[in-house]
């Protein structure tokens, strides 16, 4: 059979698709792993940044506190940035191109992010993050809607859960480059380290010129876009896709809000979980940094590793059980790995590992938005329903780390309450299980124009 809208030529073929189709993957891989490198890289060096912009002394029990609360602040004004980027440029990726849009949102949130290694201030340093979460959220829909019409449509849940691990790989990046940066060459000086550590936000700029040069517009959006309306939000909220919205909505909120409140504070609660074992083992203030960083390290590892194997399980359970099933069974794992984690008595360590196990579900599901979500609307709608459920829950996500952080530092023991407010995020993907009646089942569905 004839593919209506075919790829163009390749020299080869893996998985059914062929050179072009790959290298429409790659660059939409390398886009949305920058991505999630450059919007990350603050939570890492929050228990440095925060302090040092504070005049606080890193590391005392004020600069913990006020970590905990600002890191929650500019974590949840992050996802409300990245929340209007992801609204604006999902109708624009529908107007102007997906290519086009793919590179706009990677110069925007690389510039950005390397803006903040300059910032005087907490306010500035918003500022920029402001900017750099425009792009961060504006670039996932213009790189889902071009791989979901680029590839095969039977290879398309296989391209989009491949898209997605380029988030964890993202994330190693960005653990690797904070701890290269933080704890190995300028460890001495963390007052100074996290300026160079926002500096490698530039890295994804040299990633846009690859798209620019390599990749065109999907045949399917020219074709559609000569003849078609523009498209708005409210087209969304008509009664023939006002279904789709809402089953999109739904499980894209709920699993939006588990992954940040838990993500967001994994450098902050290894930090706390090391200083405490730094503290019983009688260790200096040299070697209490460098276990910081190596629990760092270790706990973002064992998170991301987690969420690489849980995002390539989404093909086999969306494939053989379907899109509604394979959310049930992540959701309900992903209630259990956080209140074990987070609900019982286990030792920094264990605790450490248990990351493994949330990584696995509350990373892992979100695997299956980048082919769920463009294969709900039709073309023209593509980029803004997919953007708009993506990341319209971030609003509503953003209360997530900024409660998280308020509560965690209002406590005597920020560690204790930090841990404390985790452990009723668990409930979250447990609530989600009464949303599954709105899912719309696609399996089996082609995309529709």
């Amino acid at each position: 059979m004839t593919p209506k809208y075919p790829g163009r030529p390749g020299g080869f073929t893996l998985l059914d698709m062929n050179g072009y189709q790959w290298t429409v993957l790659l660059a939409a891989w390398l886009g949305w792993g920058f991505d999630v490198f450059d919007g990350l890289l603050f939570n890492y060096v929050a228990p440095n940044c925060v302090p040092t912009l504070l005049h606080m002394v890193i590391g005392s029990p004020e600069a913990k506190r006020a970590t905990l609360y600002w890191g929650g602040i500019l974590t949840s004004l992050l996802l409300v940035g990245w929340a209007a980027g992801g609204i604006l440029f999902g109708q624009i990726t529908d107007r102007v191109g997906r290519t086009r849009t793919l590179m706009l949102t990677m110069l925007i949130y690389a510039l950005g992010t390397a803006a903040c290694a300059f910032a005087p201030n907490l306010w500035v340093l918003m500022a920029c993050r402001l900017v750099a979460s425009l792009g961060i959220g504006g670039e996932w829909a213009a790189g889902a809607a071009m791989v979901a019409e680029v590839v095969p449509e039977r290879r398309r849940v296989e391209a989009g859960a491949l898209l997605y691990t380029s988030a964890p790989l993202g994330l190693f990046l960005a653990t690797f480059v904070n701890f290269q940066i933080a704890g190995v060459f300028w460890k001495s000086v963390p007052e100074v380290s996290w300026r160079y550590v926002f500096l490698c936000g530039l890295i994804p700029a040299a990633a846009a010129f690859v798209v620019r040069l390599f990749v065109k517009e999907p045949e399917r959006w020219k074709t559609v876009a000569r003849t078609a309306a523009k498209p708005t939000v409210a087209d969304l909220f008509r009664p023939e896709h006002r279904a789709l919205t809402l089953s999109g909505l739904a499980m894209a909120v709920t699993a939006l809000i588990m992954w940040w409140s838990c993500n967001a504070f994994i450098p902050i609660v290894s930090t706390g979980l090391a200083q405490a074992a730094a503290k019983l083992r009688g260790l200096d203030k040299a070697a209490t940094l460098a276990l910081v960083e190596g629990w760092k390290f270790t706990a973002t590892n064992n998170f991301n590793m987690g969420g690489l194997i849980g995002t390539l399980l989404t093909v086999p359970a969306s494939k053989m059980l379907g899109r509604r099933w394979m959310f049930a069974i992540y959701f309900l794992l992903a209630g259990v790995a956080l209140l074990t984690t987070f609900g019982l008595d286990l030792t920094p360590e264990r605790r450490i590992f248990m990351y493994f196990f949330i990584g696995l579900t509350v990373f892992g599901v979100f695997g299956s938005f980048t082919y769920y979500l463009p294969e709900l609307f039709p073309t023209r709608l593509r980029g803004t329903g997919a953007g708009f459920c993506y990341n319209a829950g971030l609003v509503i996500a953003a209360a997530g780390p900024f409660l998280v952080g308020t509560v965690a530092s209002r406590g005597a023991n920020s560690l204790t309450s930090a841990l404390g407010a985790l452990f009723y995020v668990g409930f979250v993907p447990l609530a989600g299980l009464l949303l599954l009646p709105l899912v719309i089942e696609t399996r089996g569905r082609e995309l529709s124009d």
